[in-house]
């Protein structure tokens, strides 16, 4: 009789720097959920938010989600043929880098497509990251939302923001007849740029939350062979 995969030992002293204990744990819940849901899915983050990441785990109450600790998360799945937990798992594990987590579920296939298909959530920028969209505070006086509705829809900057603007953030406001004001069209961002502390600043002060965390599905497992989702 063959020997069973599941009595192997794995050794985890390639990531027992810091934390062995930890990683020990998530390594054993790993391998209990594996034996508890039939399919395990890789996915991907974009802008990761704690906060939004939380929301998708609430939803997926009845499943198990793990992020982060990428190498644990392959050495649960296993690496190769000889170690893999269960047949042909260890085709997943070499989708498992960057940002990516698992999830495992007994619903359907064609359910969690659908529902990481709509997760969408928006937030501010942060330092480092792309620049989704261009944003430009029009010429004259400057509005809460920086012309992005209409001037009688909205309400004129508090003038006590007008030293901010121009000796922390670089925008050449000055005060007129209490208003903060601009002489000329000033670009915060275009589309592209990678932003730096103070356009992301700006962008959180006129409400410009161009950042969308977003949760993509790059292959599963259905208890015999790995899918990628692309070839879907």
């Amino acid at each position: 009789m063959p020997k069973s995969k599941r009595s192997n030992l794995v050794s985890l002293t390639k990531t027992q720097k810091k934390g062995r204990e930890g990683k020990e744990a998530q390594f054993n819940l790993i391998r209990e959920a594996l034996d508890t849901y039939k399919y395990v899915w890789v996915f991907d983050v974009a802008n990761m938010r704690n906060a939004f990441l939380k929301d998708v785990r609430r939803d997926w109450a009845g499943s198990r989600l793990f992020f982060g600790r990428t190498k644990v998360m392959a050495k649960a799945l296993g690496l190769t043929d000889a170690d893999e937990y269960k047949p042909s798992l260890s085709k997943l594990s070499s989708r498992l880098k960057g940002a990516v987590g698992l999830l495992l579920t007994n619903e359907s296939v064609a359910d969690v497509q659908a529902y990481f298909a709509s997760f969408t959530k928006s937030d501010f920028p942060r330092a480092g990251q792309e620049a989704e969209t261009s944003f430009t505070i029009p010429a004259g006086i400057i509005y809460s939302r920086g012309g992005q509705i209409p001037a009688e829809d909205d309400l004129p900057l508090a003038h006590s923001l007008e030293s901010t603007l121009r000796t922390q953030l670089g925008v050449p406001s000055s005060l007129k007849n209490g208003k903060v004001v601009i002489e000329n069209d000033y670009v915060v961002c275009s589309q592209g740029d990678v932003l730096d502390a103070k356009q992301t600043r700006l962008l959180k002060l006129f409400g410009v939350a161009c950042a969308e965390f977003t949760v993509s599905l790059v292959a599963y497992y259905d208890g015999e062979a790995v899918h990628d989702v692309d070839d879907e």
